[in-house]
């Protein structure tokens, strides 16, 4: 082994020195990269959480904010948010609950919305409870809204009727609808006071006017006002087509007018042969053939009218054999009253007697009739045989019957005045007297009809009254009697309907002889009754002149 020299010694403890005795500078440059490293770390960290922030920003100013719809700040009707009215507009609106007072409500999504179904709630104020996920947040938003159920329609007050005393003259409807934000009057908006009355005039006289009121909830009401134009009165007689044509038989009845025993002259139209008796243009008819000719209708008024005598036109309704038979022959049965067995009903009328008055066709043929007449100048029509046939109806079928026959016909009716009222027309209605107190007997509901016509007639001849009949004990010898009590149940049972009696009496002798004592004797009974006003019916159209005086 060699020592090392003195040099070498020399620079070997140099170099060990200086392991143990390094430069403090270079401990200053580990330490600053050892910062550097570290800044490096906090900066990509920095700067990923930089991204992911701001995507959670961009997330919460881009997603949906949660809204509830459909509640404003007026009620809902039950109905309205039973059937979906609440919606929740959200990103998820598969997450969203919900509960009304307290109870769970069933939500489902529709078209991209939460709606919920609480059900028809109770009337006052309900709270909403809605759950909706927050999207990037871990929690979810509660939003809760107040708000007000009200089932309760507006309240409206108005007079059943309103008078008129002509068609051409204004007639002003006025009422109160409480709780109303809109009414209507004959489907005109009207303007509201604080109290919520109103007034509309109209400016003619329809056959009734509809008042509709709805509240800010929705809720709507309304009701019929009843326009009455007031019937001037008749004393007339009826004269059929094939009379009024005949010089022996017309004369005296025009003499009867220029004397003022009479001031008006009905004339029929269509009789219970089913035929019309002038030359009708409507084509039903025509095609069927039941328009006639036997007189001209705008002559015979014309006439009439230059004298001041008025016009009333009786149209048979509902027996009508030409159109029954007709109807039947060409397959269209259901216009023709069936048996049960189903074939056509006789009732000892005849075949093909009856039309169906439920059958639409049967009715607007009717109406078509009467409206022509009324555009030709005929100041009433006054409807005969409006009414089922008499029997046992149980054996009696009618297609398309929805209601019972009382109902359908005064339906009828009132779609007869509507019609008619646009031609400044009257409409009357002949029944059977014992109607009055026997109403399903033929389907004559006495206080339906008069609802729908300007005046009813009561077929009150003595000679059809039994023996008994309002403890007269024969009627057909005391015409007085059995008129005057009969009349009292008359103005009784129509007593507010707004229709006014004027019965027909009896000018022909069938039993017992009838001469101008007891027809007078049924005129004074009907003065007695405050009605100055009659009809008198005899089949041969010959009337006793010597019952009647001049004037009312």
């Amino acid at each position: 082994m060699v020592d090392p020299t003195p040099e070498d010694s020399e620079e070997t403890e140099n170099s060990d020195a200086g392991n143990h005795d390094e430069d403090p500078r270079s401990d200053s440059a580990k330490g600053r990269g050892r910062r550097a490293s570290w800044m490096k770390i906090a900066l990509t960290v920095g700067g990923l959480l930089l991204v992911v922030g701001g995507i959670w920003m961009a997330n919460l100013l881009t997603m949906q904010r949660p809204e509830v719809r459909g509640l404003s700040d007026h009620p809902l009707t039950p109905a309205a948010v039973a059937d979906g009215a609440i919606r929740v507009e959200t990103d998820s609106p598969d997450e969203v609950t919900a509960d009304v007072d307290g109870k769970s409500v069933s939500v489902r999504v529709r078209d991209g919305a939460a709606v919920l179904r609480p059900g028809e709630l109770t009337e006052g104020a309900h709270r909403l409870r809605v759950e909706v996920p927050s999207g990037a947040l871990p929690w979810s938003r509660t939003l809760r809204e107040d708000f007000e159920v009200d089932a309760t329609p507006p309240e409206i007050l108005v007079p059943e009727k309103v008078s008129s005393e002509s068609f051409s003259d204004p007639v002003v409807v006025s009422g109160k609808a409480s709780g109303a934000s809109r009414v209507t009057v004959a489907g005109e908006r009207v303007s509201l006071d604080g109290s919520g009355k109103f007034s509309r005039e109209l400016g003619e006289a329809t056959s009734s006017v509809t008042v509709k009121a709805t509240d800010r909830a929705g809720n709507t009401s309304s009701t019929e006002v009843r326009i009455e134009v007031d019937h001037p009165g008749m004393r007339a007689v009826h004269m059929t087509g094939l009379a009024w044509s005949s010089d022996q038989l017309r004369e005296p009845v025009l003499r009867m007018a220029r004397k003022g025993l009479i001031d008006t002259v009905e004339l029929d139209i269509k009789d219970e042969s089913g035929e019309i008796q002038y030359d009708s243009e409507v084509p039903l008819a025509e095609r069927i053939g039941a328009d006639k000719g036997y007189f001209d209708a705008r002559e015979a008024i014309d006439q009439l009218h230059g004298m001041g005598v008025r016009v009333v036109g009786r149209l048979v309704a509902f027996k009508d054999p030409v159109l029954a038979e007709s109807s039947w022959k060409s397959g269209n049965r259901d216009r023709v009253v069936r048996t049960a067995a189903g074939g056509p009903y006789n009732g000892g009328y005849g075949d093909y007697s009856f039309t169906n008055f439920a059958n639409p066709a049967v009715r607007d043929y009717n109406i078509d009739i009467a409206v022509e007449a009324a555009r030709i100048g005929f100041d009433d029509i006054l409807y005969d045989y409006v009414r089922r046939p008499d029997g046992d109806r149980g054996g009696m079928r009618f297609a398309g019957l929805e209601k019972t026959p009382s109902e359908s016909i005064a339906g009828f009716l009132r779609e007869s005045r509507q019609r008619l009222r646009e031609h400044d027309a009257y409409l009357g209605a002949s029944v059977f007297g014992i109607t009055v107190t026997r109403p399903e007997s033929v389907g004559q509901n006495i206080p339906k009809i008069a609802e729908h016509v300007d005046y009813v007639s009561p077929m009150i001849y003595p000679s059809h009254w039994g023996p008994g009949e309002y403890d007269v004990a024969d009627p057909n010898n005391e015409p007085y009697k059995i008129v005057n009590r009969s009349l009292r149940d008359w103005l009784g049972t129509t007593k507010g309907t707004g229709s006014q009696v004027i019965p027909w009496l009896q000018d022909f002798s069938l039993g017992v002889h009838y001469g101008p004592g007891k027809v007078s004797a049924q005129i004074d009974a009907t003065k007695n009754n405050g009605i100055d006003s009659f009809l008198l019916w005899s089949p041969t159209c010959d009337y006793t002149a010597a019952a009647l005086s001049a004037g009312p």
